[in-house]
This record gives structure tokens, C-alpha cells and sequence, in this order.
């Protein structure tokens, strides 16, 4: 598969990705290399390897769930590295 141009804005677009015009070049040489890569990955002889479905290897060990008091509000907004009264402030995501 060849990425080009066209095929960087379509990603992006399913992404909801804003692609700077400076970065097209590098952009569609690294997406490049990734599809180069998979279809290397697609070469190999498979046939007796299991699927993976997790990646760990051992047993989950789950924690027990306990009700604890609920953390004070003073104490939560202390470690904030910017807040506003009793709010965090953090960067505007979406205009």
C-alpha cells in the first residue's frame, strides 16, 4: 500500500487529527515505514502460534474492593499544579 497525500488526510480525518502542512513529508515517510513494517509482519508463518489475548503471562491478581472515606477536598486540590478556587483548572480541549 502507498501512502500519499490523499490517504494522510483520509487518516487524519477518521482520526479527527489536524495535520500541520510542515509534516506531511515526515508524516507519510514514517506511516510509510509502519506499513512496510505489517506487511513484513504478514510474511511470517504463523500456523502453530496460539493468539494472544492478553499480555501478561501470569495470573490477573485483582485487589479487593474496600470502602474507604472519600479524599477532602483541600487535600485533593493541594497537589493540583494549577486550580481556580475550589476548581482544577486545566488546558482547553475542544474550542
Amino acid at each position: 500500500m502507498k501512502v500519499d497525500k490523499p490517504l494522510l488526510h483520509k487518516i487524519a480525518q477518521l482520526a479527527q487529527l489536524e495535520i500541520d502542512v510542515r509534516n506531511e513529508a515526515t508524516l507519510i515517510e514514517d506511516l510509510s515505514k509502519i506499513v512496510t513494517w505489517i506487511g513484513k509482519l504478514q510474511e511470517l508463518d504463523t500456523a502453530g502460534v496460539a493468539p494472544l489475548n492478553t499480555m501478561s503471562w501470569g495470573p490477573t491478581m485483582l485487589q479487593e474492593d474496600t470502602a474507604q472515606p472519600p479524599l477532602e477536598h483541600e487535600k485533593g486540590l493541594a497537589s493540583a499544579p494549577s486550580k481556580d478556587a475550589n476548581y482544577f483548572r486545566v488546558p482547553q480541549v475542544k474550542e
